[in-house]
């Protein structure tokens, strides 16, 4: 049966969050699909992995006979998650923006994953293709033609990682304008905000079941 990988990284919990509810509407339209088969699931916030230090940086690029014994423990922790990431048959990462980017719990993922040679940059990748699908919620929008268009780097540095380096089959899930609820300045954009969150909600199982049916091929 097929593995998700399943990430969320919102400091926020619950329906509190339209990352997690939205990814949370793609895994249980997939579970549905996939009764018995397996999810791995990291909340970031909740379990933050350790940053890339010099030790875990260098041991990337050092046979493992000359790893330091501080080189091995840091590097055992970038090959824990990669493992994951290999096992995955299609992952799911939400990925709300955070004063206009990823949220440094996810970048620190994203770190110890890339790690060229293995994960990247090699046609021996086992990674290379896997569909990922990213929940990149945001309290505003940034669709092109809207004023905060050029503060747009979440697509923009996750296409650059996940689809240009690490070579998954990329797509993304957009609900916007999240802040519309609780900021009265926003008020007359709640219905919009309404309208992207059940979007993004019904994409969500709509994507779970096609990648579900691509998969079963």
């Amino acid at each position: 049966m097929a593995t998700l990988l399943h990430i969320d990284s919102s400091v926020f919990p619950g329906s509190a969050s339209t990352s997690r509810a939205v990814t949370d509407a793609f895994r249980k339209a997939w579970e549905e699909q996939h009764p018995e088969g397996t999810v791995i699931y990291r909340d970031l916030a909740a379990n933050p992995v350790p940053h890339i230090n010099a030790d875990a940086h260098t041991a990337g690029f050092a046979a493992p006979d000359t790893h330091t014994p501080e080189q091995a423990a840091a590097f055992a922790e970038r090959v824990r998650l990669i493992e994951e990431l290999e096992q995955a048959d299609a992952i799911l990462i939400g990925a709300p923006m955070y004063n206009f980017a990823i949220p440094s719990t996810l970048k620190a993922w994203l770190d110890n994953v890339l790690l060229i040679g293995r994960t990247a940059m090699t046609e021996e990748s086992k990674v290379k293709g896997t569909p990922v699908t990213v929940v990149a919620s945001r309290g505003g929008s940034y669709a092109p033609g809207t004023p905060r268009e050029p503060y747009e780097y979440v697509q923009n540095y996750l296409e650059a990682i996940l689809r240009d380096t690490l070579a998954l089959d990329l797509a993304f899930i957009v609900p916007e304008l999240t802040m519309a609820p609780q900021n009265p300045a926003m008020s007359e954009l709640i219905p919009l905000f309404e309208a992207s969150r059940t979007k993004a909600l019904d994409d969500a199982a709509a994507k779970a079941k096609e990648l579900a049916e691509r998969l079963a091929a």
